[in-house]
């Protein structure tokens, strides 16, 4: 059975109105929703004082990981999803480490297609939320585990969606030791980054990918991405230009299908003092793999997308390791 999300309990004197933030909002009798309600007063009252106490419980479980990314892009469409399947199986592949993959895209949750693990459910214990295991050094956590039907709608604001992403970094057994946490997350700069950035910032996040395609209308919204990441004290790794020309399986030629008119990611990164970590060919593969649940590693492996994406992997880790070794000299 499917762990319940967490809700606070209340003795309220009506029933919720229709968009009702929830008592255990921070907009709890002051949202637009709480105008005439009873419940207003009670809701007001409940707020919380001082420090959020689940705060110590946060970073005690997410002590043990050492490395956290966030994969960010502004805009929808450009394969973060994608590439975050791809940068967990690629950090996988290395037998010894451990890797989890989290998906906050609460509305679109896509990870448990592209890594096989669709129509899985987790399970609650005493020590947490158990994640579905793709491989056995690969454990990821959704939404959509927690669905009673995988086509279910999520239609929540933004209260209930920070409880779920504060559940899931609270409650999420990864084990004694996780090395990298990849957290996949949706388009924009709204609730669910604020909430991450916010209950993540005590233990540290080693920085955010940003994934781009060519064209000027991707990398508007990938702007404001990278601004998003200064305001909030987000270290950029790098980079990397998706879907960056095509590949033709049969015959190996490429040609341009997403024509980068003012530079593309490349030229944009020399703009703002960014690490390009590299570009990625669109192959015609690559969605078969994600729409199977398949390694797209193991299964073309001679894809130049493939090569593509592992020195992207590389150049990532290596920026990673250059972090670290910049805060051990701090």
């Amino acid at each position: 059975m499917a762990p319940s999300i967490e809700v606070s309990k209340t003795q309220l004197q009506a029933p919720e109105p229709e968009h009702c933030p929830g008592p255990e909002s921070e907009q709890a009798g002051k949202d637009d929703a709480c105008e005439g309600c009873p419940n207003q007063d009670i809701c007001s009252s409940q707020l919380p004082k001082g420090p959020d106490p689940d705060l110590p419980h946060i970073n005690k479980r997410l002590a043990q990981i050492d490395h956290k990314i966030l994969v960010l892009s502004g805009k929808g469409g450009v394969g973060k999803s994608t590439f975050t399947s791809m940068l967990s199986w690629a950090l996988a592949a290395d037998e010894d480490i451990e890797v989890g993959a989290m998906d906050l895209d609460i509305c679109g949750p896509s990870l448990p297609r592209m890594l096989g693990a669709e129509g899985e459910s987790v399970h609650q214990s005493n020590s947490g939320l158990s994640p579905v295991y793709v491989a056995d050094n690969l454990g990821l956590m959704s939404i959509s585990f927690m669905l009673p039907d995988p086509d279910s709608a999520i239609i929540w604001r933004g209260a209930k969606k920070n409880g779920l992403i504060k559940q899931f970094l609270k409650d999420v057994n990864w084990g004694e030791h996780l090395d990298y946490l990849v957290v996949d997350t949706p388009p924009g700069t709204s609730d669910e980054h604020l909430s991450v950035t916010t209950y993540m910032k005590e233990v540290g996040i080693d920085g955010a990918l940003i994934v781009t395609t060519p064209q000027e209308v991707a990398l508007l919204d990938v702007r404001k991405e990278i601004n998003f990441c200064r305001k909030a004290g987000i270290k950029i790794l790098g980079l990397v230009e998706n879907m960056s020309g095509f590949v033709c399986p049969n015959c190996k030629g490429e040609s341009q299908i997403f024509k980068a008119t003012t530079g593309g990611g490349k030229q944009l990164c020399k703009e703002l003092d960014i690490k390009f970590l590299g570009s990625v060919p669109l192959d015609p593969r690559i969605g078969r793999a994600c729409d199977s649940g398949e390694c797209f590693f193991d299964s073309y492996a001679d894809s130049p997308a493939a090569t593509a994406i592992l020195d992207v992997v590389d150049a990532l880790r290596d920026q990673v390791e250059l972090n670290m070794g910049k805060l051990s000299l701090s």
